[in-house]
């Protein structure tokens, strides 16, 4: 039963760096110095700042920033639930 939770996990946070390379991606597009050697240093900047920059273009917080924020909670959430279940 923990498989599925640990592919789950691990489903989300393939889309969580997914969507931290597109937030990246996106920020580049608009001029902002993105340091690839370092970004897993500096992506919850770059994710603020993302959300910045599409909250002064639409009024509202750009989807990639619910993306980035829903996969990580739920990878989260499903790691707890692996170690309560015991592990693989």
């Amino acid at each position: 039963m923990s498989t599925v939770f640990i592919v789950l996990a691990l489903i989300c946070v393939a889309c969580g760096i997914a969507a931290s390379m597109m937030i990246a991606s996106f920020l580049s597009k608009r001029g902002v110095k993105i340091n690839y050697l370092f970004i897993r240093l500096f992506i919850f900047g770059y994710v603020s700042q993302y959300r910045r920059v599409t909250m002064e273009e639409s009024g509202q917080p750009g989807p990639l920033f619910y993306m980035f924020v829903t996969s990580w909670i739920l990878a989260l959430v499903f790691a707890v639930v692996v170690a309560i279940l015991g592990g693989g």
